[in-house]
């Protein structure tokens, strides 16, 4: 095996914090989170500064999940994560979770994998962390 694609919820459920940012961005600047793109243009900016002041909160590092990347990335496997949620996010959230140093490639958003897998060739899909061990 040479590449993996990882979804970054195997390090860490990004789902809550995500949430939380639409509930909170909703109430403060009254917008409809289905329009976030038109009714707040700078809503990116928004969810990387709540995503920094949260993660903590939401997201917390496993060790096994590290230890498989540690492993993993001294074996040579070139390692890269996708994600549904925004890449402002899931920056942040990969940063926090202790994968930054060891995932070459991140692709957020949707298309994600397809992305990913274009860049890594041939990459094995791991979903979950049973199979990131295997």
């Amino acid at each position: 095996m040479t590449a993996i694609a990882l979804d970054l919820d195997v390090l860490g459920d990004t789902r809550p914090l995500w949430n939380a940012f639409v509930a909170d961005v909703s109430r403060r600047a009254h917008v409809d989170p289905d329009r976030l793109e038109e009714e707040l243009p700078n809503w990116r900016v928004l969810l990387e500064r709540f995503a920094e002041d949260h993660a903590p909160v939401y997201l917390r590092p496993s060790a096994p999940a590290t230890a498989a990347l540690r492993r993993l990335h001294a074996a040579g496997v070139r390692l890269g994560a996708f994600t549904d949620v925004p890449e402002e996010l899931a920056r942040v959230a990969l940063a926090h979770l202790g994968g930054s140093r060891r995932i070459e490639a991140l692709e957020a958003g949707p298309g994600a994998l397809e992305r990913l897998l274009v860049r890594l060739p041939g990459a094995r899909v791991v979903r979950t962390l049973a199979d990131l061990d295997s």
